[in-house]
């Protein structure tokens, strides 16, 4: 017999991610997103949009703010965005950790005087540096690691998202990176996010069926936070950070009825989520 539950409901928001647009410095054959430089699917926030936004989570209980792209760290306003949500919550910014971020380093000293935390998760693939630097182009390695290494050394706090193949050797791989961290003098205790290829977005049809919930689906993005996007000049909420380019999963642009708003799970990453485990939540 099926499971009766096709749909997720959001009873708590604790997190609101912000994207901020899908320009990138880099362009990686794998993005979930697509992004590249000058790109402009999604487009680049300003904080006087998102600032509305940002305040009503506030009203909602959310507990942090998250922030990716794209390369969020190009995006003109980012400074003075996150120095905005970090005088209301913590905040995460997921980067490439290269050369947006080293720029910025001083700057984003700065925000160290805030009143709320601001971590980062730089993207790490693989504890190799050739196959890193395969898919995000020479010397990018050591570039993130560089950011790492700033960014630890000014008190923040710092995680890696890195890249899940089919059918790894989870000990070995942990090994792998525990040695890296302990080569660059980096935490060895710091996290590690794992996600697993989920396909670029639009090449996989619409699944016919909503898949069905299961016993483990308990880190589910869609179960604890919603995204805020801009798209044709308008900011608009999502289910979750992997879904935008189906307009089903769209909630329209009030967070709180986004909030109230089911999640029926009929996306290929929906059930590539589900059975792998594919999530931002720190783990």
């Amino acid at each position: 017999m099926k499971p009766a539950c096709t749909q997720v409901s959001l009873n708590q928001l604790s997190e609101l991610w912000i994207h901020t647009g899908t320009a990138c410095n880099l362009e990686c054959p794998f993005c979930l997103e697509g992004s590249r430089p000058g790109d402009t699917r999604l487009e680049r926030i300003k904080l006087n949009e998102i600032k509305p936004y940002l305040d009503e989570a506030i009203q909602l209980g959310v507990q942090r703010f998250c922030f990716t792209g794209g390369e969020p760290l190009i995006v003109k306003d980012i400074v003075k965005i996150l120095e905005y949500a970090l005088s209301l919550k913590p905040c995460l910014v997921l980067s490439n950790g290269t050369a947006p971020l080293l720029k910025r380093i001083h700057q984003l000293q700065l925000l160290k005087q805030q009143r709320h935390p601001l971590s980062f998760r730089i993207s790490i693939d693989y504890p190799d540096q050739q196959r890193h630097d395969s898919a995000r182009g020479w010397g990018n390695f050591q570039r993130a690691i560089e950011g790492l290494q700033l960014l630890h050394a000014q008190g923040f706090d710092i995680s890696i998202a890195r890249q899940m193949d089919r059918d790894e050797d989870k000990d070995a791989v942990a090994k792998a990176y525990a040695h890296l961290l302990n080569k660059m003098n980096l935490p060895e205790d710091t996290r590690i996010v794992a996600l697993p290829e989920l396909g670029k977005l639009g090449t996989e049809p619409a699944l016919p069926e909503p898949i069905q919930l299961n016993d483990t689906a308990t880190q589910l993005m869609c179960m604890h936070s919603r995204m805020l996007i801009k798209r044709e000049g308008m900011l608009r909420i999502l289910a979750c950070a992997f879904t935008d380019d189906d307009l089903r999963f769209e909630l329209g642009n009030s967070l709180a009825t986004a909030t109230r708003t089911p999640v029926i799970l009929q996306h290929q990453r929906c059930q590539q989520c589900l059975a792998r485990g594919a999530s931002y939540i720190d783990k």
